[in-house]
């Protein structure tokens, strides 16, 4: 089978979809299948429905969440992109574990989202404790649906509500609490206009001329003032105040243009260790960035007080 270039490799998804497995999995998907001009099975992309029964099934069958769905207009993300974040991280959490993977992680997920994506796969792939953030009222409420309808998950997802609209880890991280890290997928955009350029453009992509969204997006998750420069510096003033009680902040950058002026307001913020992890789901290219205040003598002491 067809490779997908550029993807972990960890990951589940380098190979074309399984139809016939993941109808399996999710008997829903099969009133979306349909076939391609080259005879082989595939859904409607521009079909929201479509897209979000083929998460489903992705999820069940991947990742043995048998009960997972949205409310209409959210965020419905691509699961092998956002899997990806998960291994790689995994992996700078192994470079100071001897190589290997730690099972024992507690990890604070920034925007868990309507959709809880991350969650879902980190908790089933390594076994880690996520705390997940959110503002959003119905997004708060649909991630805890999704634990609440799948049996074990509430022992290793938490939800915290934050209640500041521009917090980010004000009132979520606790005093004494540590967290071995922290992920993000921020609104990358900058305004509502912009969110819909970028919108419209997704649409011409995949030829469609009517008035909804593809993959949805509620403003809270597709732009905010300044886009992603002004929320991840604003991410990286307040990781300073809780300096001490994470391991490691992350959180993606959509634009590589972006990172000059992230890059400064780490060094002004006084992180020791900064590292860039880059990521491909074939022609897209993505990437996050990882900092640390602590120096290579005390991760080392972390690692060893956590992971082993």
């Amino acid at each position: 089978m067809n490779r997908k270039p550029g993807l972990h490799p960890r990951n589940r998804h380098h190979n074309r979809y399984d139809f016939a497995a993941l109808k399996q999995s999710c008997p829903a998907l099969a009133d979306y299948v349909r076939l391609s001009p080259l005879g082989e099975e595939t859904v409607d992309f521009a079909d929201p429905q479509a897209v979000k029964t083929l998460n489903k099934a992705l999820l069940a069958h991947f990742y043995g969440v048998q009960h997972w769905d949205i409310p209409e207009g959210f965020l419905c993300p691509p699961v092998p992109g956002r899997a990806d974040y998960i291994h790689h991280l995994a992996d700078l959490l192994a470079e100071g574990n001897g190589g290997a993977v730690p099972a024992q992680v507690s990890v604070l997920d920034v925007g868990v989202g309507a959709n809880c994506i991350y969650p879902l796969i980190g908790q089933h792939e390594y076994g880690w404790r996520f705390t997940g953030s959110e503002t959003h009222d119905e997004a708060f409420r649909s991630a805890q649906a999704i634990i609440a309808a799948n049996p074990g998950l509430s022992r290793a997802i938490r939800l915290r509500r934050q209640k500041q609209p521009d917090g980010i880890f004000e009132g979520i991280i606790h005093k004494n609490e540590l967290y071995d890290a922290t992920l993000c997928n921020p609104p990358f955009h900058d305004s509502a206009q912009s969110a819909q350029a970028g919108s419209e453009r997704k649409r011409r992509n995949l030829g469609l001329t009517g008035a909804d969204l593809n993959f949805g997006g509620q403003q809270q998750e597709l732009w905010c003032e300044g886009g992603e420069v002004a929320f991840i510096s604003k991410m990286i003033a307040e990781s300073q105040r809780v300096a001490r009680q994470v391991l490691w902040f992350t959180s993606l950058v959509s634009k590589g243009d972006n990172l000059p002026a992230l890059y400064r307001a780490l060094q002004q913020a006084g992180a020791v260790k900064v590292v860039k992890k880059e990521m491909a789901q074939g022609q897209k290219q993505s990437r996050f960035i990882a900092w640390s205040f602590q120096n290579d003598a005390q991760r080392e002491r972390w690692a060893q007080s956590r992971f082993r």
